[in-house]
Formats: structure tokens, sequence, C-alpha cells
């Protein structure tokens, strides 16, 4: 009973909820279809008959409670609609009255509006026909002034009308025969204006080739100007650097007033250019005119470059480097200042095309030249060109390697020119000190080169120590000096000195050194003019670092660096021309011996096989000695005390060689102790000369280790041991390396082999009676001497 009561209450719950979801599935509108095929899939139609009509019910009750709330509403609204309806039936009688009424009262009003429709069209009209006669007599006024301006060749202002014209009036004009008047003629005044414009640039075109020449002189006359102000300007400050260093005092700088160019821009027409170039980019064919202007210009600089090969090129060059630095200044003003008319490409196209066909005429015909003068004009053309075109920013550098090129050159013909003025000088010069009377001429010939050893005031007249050659060599090396910082001196040319002192070095090995010794060779000079050769040379050497100084002193280094340097790097000339003094003083010492030898001439007027015993010196000796006497008085005026000591000493040790050699002689076969006595009265002789000489010179004042009488030393011992009693001590070791350490023992053995103590004649047993015990042991002595040297040998 409970269980179908449970069953039966499940049953209706269920319905219930099938209701309520079936009822929110209508009311959502949701698709009813899976429920109906639902219910009958599961054969229970009558469960959604059942649910559907309990869906219909409920609804039925919601619409019933929903009428009878908006039915009295529904009631009111109607009252209110038939109010409005006799509301409106009044109205449209309201209306209709008024209507009758306005008709009435405006059809005098409607006549007038009429009449002022008309009005309003023929104003309309009026207006219309003004605006067409203002633009009429606007375009005809522009046409007007067009005329005006073409007839004062005004082009400008004709085109820009013209452009007005045809961009704001011409497709507004509306009179068709004026319209096509206009189109008609302006092409032909285009037409002409580009006619009269490029005819006006072709006269400039002519005009300007001939005044390009003219703008050159002009550009490279104040290059040269500049660069005279710049070496000015140069110039005063080593001279302040020099008065600074040497505390003379300050030196104030100031601006020279005079040197300022007032003139300084270069002043040409350019107008036909700009205009031309204007009034084509107005026409808008601005690309023909750069094309024709650069085609033009090209073909000028072209014939410009043209040199005949028959016309001297000394003479020509100056006008070609002005024509071309003349088109290149006009070229490069156009490029500035006619924007767009030509470009830096097209300028430097044109300047490269243009520098290899000057390198090309410089190097056949530049690098020919022979002559010194001349080479350094074209130099100096060549360099106002570069420096004239640098300001415009042109590369200039091929042009300063053909300078830098040709330098070899210009200094070897520098070099033999100046060497051949060296040789000169040295043939013509007497060889005599320079006697100076007048302090101006101490001034020009001494201490302009600094050739004075002291710095005390000098005393005239004035005794130089070297002849005239000397500040004549010293001048030809400054000029040399000169001419070489003139064309090195180039763009500042940052090796100048290095290059100036290469070339001055070689000027003075190649050119000075080589002159000295063909003079030292080939000229006959005495022995005086030998001894003025030497000592000019030693001045030659002392001046070779003023020299270098000089060299640094005109390029611009500073003193104090010159100072520094010129210790560690000077010139190698240096060294050559101490190498050539010794050849000089060996000529010198060749030539003083060769003299001796014509007074000695001992197998001459020596009798070797006396037979009495001479009580005075030889005849010759006197003649040495006067010849010694003159030398030395000559060396010690002219050459200082050492070279004066190397003269005597050499001469004193030729003499006594000469004695020893005259033992030697194959013309001696024999001599006599006699012989021996008479010469060594002569060895006395020039022992007592030689001595008193070491006195009075001074030479002993030079503390040598050896004096004049030493260089007799061979000599001495040769004749010591001829007259000696004791001559076999000669084999004695220490008595020999004491009494005998010059001689030799092969020279020795053959000397005393010729030695005959007493003479073979018919009354040679006779004289050999007379003999004392004293000569018997020299005899002895001598015999032994000999013998043991032989057997030695």
């Amino acid at each position: 009973m409970h269980t179908k009561t449970r069953k039966g209450n499940s049953s209706k719950n269920g319905d219930e909820i099938a209701d309520v979801i079936l009822a929110a599935s209508i009311q959502n509108g949701d698709d009813l279809g899976p429920i109906v095929r639902h219910a009958f899939e599961i054969d229970k139609p009558e469960v959604l008959l059942h649910q559907l009509n309990y869906v219909v019910k409920t609804k039925q009750v919601e619409i019933e409670e929903l009428c009878k709330l908006h039915y009295e509403e529904f009631i009111n609204a109607v009252d209110e609609l038939r109010g409005v309806l006799v509301d409106t039936e009044e109205l449209k009688s309201t209306l209709s009255s008024e209507n009758i009424c306005l008709q009435q009262v405006s059809l005098s009003l409607l006549v007038k509006l009429d009449d002022l429709l008309d009005s309003y069209s023929i104003k309309k009209n009026i207006t219309g026909t003004l605006k067409i006669l203002k633009i009429c007599v606007q375009v005809l006024k522009l046409c007007s002034k067009c005329n005006m301006h073409i007839l004062n060749a005004q082009f400008q202002p004709t085109l820009k009308i013209l452009d007005l014209i045809e961009k704001t009036y011409l497709q507004n004009i509306p009179m068709k025969a004026i319209r096509m008047a206009i189109e008609k003629n302006i092409p032909v005044i285009k037409s002409y204006i580009e006619m009269k414009v490029s005819a006006e640039f072709n006269d400039w075109l002519v005009d300007i080739r001939s005044t390009a020449k003219e703008i050159g002189r002009l550009a490279l006359r104040q290059a040269a100007k500049a660069q005279q102000r710049d070496d000015e300007i140069r110039t005063r400050q080593r001279e302040a650097e020099e008065q600074s260093q040497h505390g003379i005092g300050d030196y104030i700088y100031t601006l020279d007033i005079d040197l300022i160019d007032e003139d300084s821009v270069l002043a040409f027409d350019l107008t036909p250019v700009y205009r031309a170039y204007n009034i084509h980019n107005c026409l808008g064919i601005q690309d023909r005119f750069r094309s024709y202007y650069y085609d033009n210009r090209l073909s000028q600089l072209n014939l410009d470059m043209e040199i005949s090969l028959k016309q001297s090129f000394l003479e020509s060059h100056q006008p070609f480097f002005a024509q071309i630095a003349g088109h290149f200044v006009i070229e490069d003003r156009i490029m500035r200042t006619a924007r767009g008319l030509l470009s830096s490409t097209q300028v430097e196209m044109m300047w490269d095309a243009t520098v290899a066909k000057i390198t090309s005429i410089l190097e056949d015909r530049f690098f020919q030249m022979d002559t010194v003068s001349n080479i350094l004009l074209v130099k100096d053309n060549i360099i106002l060109l570069v420096t004239t075109l640098r300001q415009f920013a042109f590369r200039v550098s091929p042009l300063i390697n053909i300078v830098d090129n040709m330098k070899d050159r210009y200094h070897e013909l520098v070099l033999g020119e100046y060497t051949k003025q060296l040789t000169n000088v040295l043939i013509n010069d007497t060889y005599q000190q320079m006697v100076i009377t007048k302090y101006s001429d101490y001034k020009l010939y001494v201490s302009a080169f600094h050739l004075q050893l002291e710095d005390m005031p000098p005393v005239f007249p004035y005794i130089a120590q070297f002849s005239s050659s000397v500040p004549e060599v010293c001048r030809i090396v400054h000029s040399f000096i000169a001419d070489s910082i003139r064309y090195l001196s180039y763009i500042r040319h940052v090796n100048l000195y290095d290059d100036v002192k290469m070339y001055l070095d070689r000027f003075l090995v190649d050119g000075l050194n080589e002159a000295l010794l063909m003079t030292i060779h080939s000229r006959k000079l005495g022995v005086s003019q030998a001894m003025q050769c030497t000592v000019n040379i030693s001045f030659l050497e002392h001046v070779c670092d003023l020299f270098f100084r000089h060299a640094g002193h005109h390029c611009g280094i500073p003193s104090q660096l010159i100072e520094r340097t010129s210790v560690e790097a000077g010139l190698n000339a240096k060294n050559v021309l101490e190498c050539l003094q010794s050849v000089a003083f060996g000529e010198l010492l060749s030539l003083v011996n060769s003299k001796a030898d014509e007074f000695l001439a001992l197998t001459d007027n020596i009798n070797w096989t006396a037979n009495e015993v001479p009580q005075n010196e030889n005849d010759y000796i006197q003649e040495v000695v006067i010849y010694l006497d003159s030398l030395f008085s000559a060396a010690q005026q002219i050459l200082p005390m050492d070279a004066l000591y190397k003269v005597g000493g050499s001469v004193l040790q030729h003499i006594s060689d000469s004695i020893v050699l005259g033992f030697l002689s194959d013309s001696v076969k024999r001599f006599t102790f006699n012989c021996v006595i008479g010469i060594d009265n002569d060895l006395k002789i020039l022992e007592s000369f030689a001595d008193r000489k070491f006195e009075n010179t001074g030479l002993s004042d030079l503390k040598k280790e050896c004096s004049l009488r030493d260089c007799l030393i061979e000599s001495r011992q040769l004749i010591n041991l001829l007259m000696s009693n004791k001559a076999d001590d000669f084999m004695n070791p220490v008595i020999r390396k004491r009494d005998y350490g010059i001689l030799e023992y092969k020279k020795v053995a053959m000397i005393c082999d010729k030695f005959k103590d007493s003479p073979d004649t018919l009354f040679g047993s006779l004289s050999k009676n007379r003999n004392n015990a004293k000569q018997n042991v020299r005899k002895k002595s001598m015999d032994v001497l000999k013998r043991r040297l032989k057997d030695l040998n």
C-alpha cells in the first residue's frame, strides 16, 4: 500500500518536473522536435499531450490575467483618440480659411517676385561678362609686359610671365581666339629667348678663353706675393730667434700694411653663364646646357694644352701655366657659385686629364733642360702653379713629384757648374797668404765665413793664414747651398734640411775634394805653395761644420737644434777632407824631400875614397842648410806648430835616410874612414841646425818625445859605428839596443863590406906603416864585425 503510494507520488512528481521542463522550453523558444521524437520513441505520446495541455492551461490563465490588466487602459486610449479626431476637424477648417486669406493677400507679392528673379538673372549675366573681360584684360596686360621685357632683353621675367600665363590663365581664357594665339606664340618666344642667351653665352666662351690667361697671371702673381710674404715672415722669425739667443733684446713683430694685397679677390664677369644657366633652368632644358657647357670648356682646355714642338718651352711655359691656372680658377668659381651647372666630379676629371698632359709635357721638355737658371725658372713657375691651384683644393701631388724627380738632375748640373768655378779658383790662386788692409775687406773675406781663429779685433794690415781661394771656395759653397735651397724649398719641403745636407755633402766630396785633388796632383806647386795648400785644406775642413750650420739656418732649423745635431750627424765631407789633408801633407813632404834631394846628391858631392882627413864639412851641406833654413822660415809663417814639427822632422829624417842610402848605393863600391869623418862633420852641422831650430821656433814647447835631432838618429848611429874602435860591440845585444837600436843587420853588413880603413894605392904600404895603434884596433874591430855579420847572414 505504501509502496503504491510512493510510486504514485514519484510518478506525480515526475510529471510535474516534465511539465516544467516543457514549459521552459516553449517559453525560451527552444526546438520541441527532440521532445516530441522522444515521446513517440518511448511510445508515450499521451504523456506529451498531457504535458502540452498543461502548458496551454497555464498560458490561458496568464492571458486572462494580462487582458484584465490592460483593458481599462485601452478604453481610455480609445476615448482620447476620439477627442483628437474632433480637434483635427476643427484645425482643418481653420487652415482652409487662412489659406484663402493668404492667397488673396500674396497675389501682388508674387508679381513683384517674378520681377526680382528677372533682375537677378540680368545681374548674373553682367557679372559673368565682367569676369570674362577681367581675365582677358589681365592676360593682355601680361602679354604686353612680356613684349616689353623681350624688347629690353629681360628674359627672366619674360619666362616667369609665360609660366604664369600657362599655369594660371591659359586654360581659363574664355575667348578661343585669344587662347589659340597665346598657345601658338609661347613656344616661339621660348625659342627666341633660348637663341639669344645661347648667342650671348657663346660670345662669353670666346672672351673668357682670351681672358683666362690674364686671370691666371694675376692668380700666379698673387701666389708669388703670398710666398714672398711667407719667406719674409720666416726670415724675421729666424732673426728674432737669433737675437733672442744672443740676448740682444726684445724683437717686436709688426704688421706691414703695405704687404696686404687689396686685389686679393680675382674679379671676372660670369653673368652670361649664370643668366644662360638660369634661363635654361626656366626652360626645363638645364641638362642639355650642362652638357653643352662642359663639352665646350673641355674642348677649349684641350686647345690650350697644345704646345708646338718648334716653340721654345722656356718661352712658352709661363703663358701655358697662366692659361691652365686661369681656366681652373674660372671652373672652380663656376662650380661653387653656379650650383648644379658643374659638378666636382666633372672638374676633377678635367683636372686629372690636364695633370696627365702637363706631366707628359714636363717629362718630355723639362727633363731635357741643361741650364741651371732655366731649370730654376721653370721649377719656380711650376711651384707657383701648384701653390695657386692648391688654394682651390686641386690635387697637385703629380706636379710636385715632377719637381721632386728633377732634383737629382738639377743638382748634377749645379755641382758641375760650381765644380768648374772651384777648379778655376784653385788654378788661379797664387797660394800666398792674404794681406787685408781694410775692415770692410776683413768682414767680406774673413768674418763673413767665420775664418777668424780668435775673437780679438784684427790689427791691420791683417795677414790671414789662408790664401785667397779659401774665402772664394766658401762663397761658392754658400752659393751652392742657396741654389740647392731655392730648388728644394717647394711647398715647405718636409725633408728640406736632410736633402740640402745630402747634396751639400755630395758637392764637397765630388766637387771640392776632386778639385783639390787635381790641384795637388796635377799642378806644379812650390814648397811654400804646397804648405799654403795644406793650410787651406785644414781651414776648409774646419768650416765644414759651418757649412752644415749655414745650411740648417737657411732651411729654417733652430740654431739650438743645429748645435745638437751637428755633433752627431755632421757632413761626411769633413772626413774626406781630413783624408785629403793627409794626402796634401804627404805631397808636401814628398815635395820637400825631393827638393832636399836636389841639394844632397851624395854620390856626386862626397869623395868616398878621400886620402886626407877633411878639416871641414862637405861643400853641399851649406846649400842643404840654407834650404832647410828657408824651409823652416816659410813653414813657420804658414804652418801651425804641429805641421811645422812634422815637416821639419820629415825632411831631417829624409836626409838621414839619404845618408844611409848613400852608403848603400850601388855606385859607391867602397869608402874610407876619411869619408866617414867628412860625413860626420856634415852631420854635426845638421844636428846643430836641428837643435837651434827646435829651440828658436818654439817646437820645444810642444813637449814632443823626440826632438829634431832625433830625426837624424839612424845616420848618427851609423857614423858612430863606423868611427868606433869597438865596432864589434854592435853584436852585443845590450850595447846594440843602447847605441845602435835603429840600425839593421843587413844594412850594416852591406855598408861594412864597402868600408876600407886605408886607401889601396901604390904607396899603401908606406901609409900603413904610418897608422897608429888606434887605427889598428879600429880595423881589427871592424874586421871582427864583418866576419860575425857574414856568419850571421
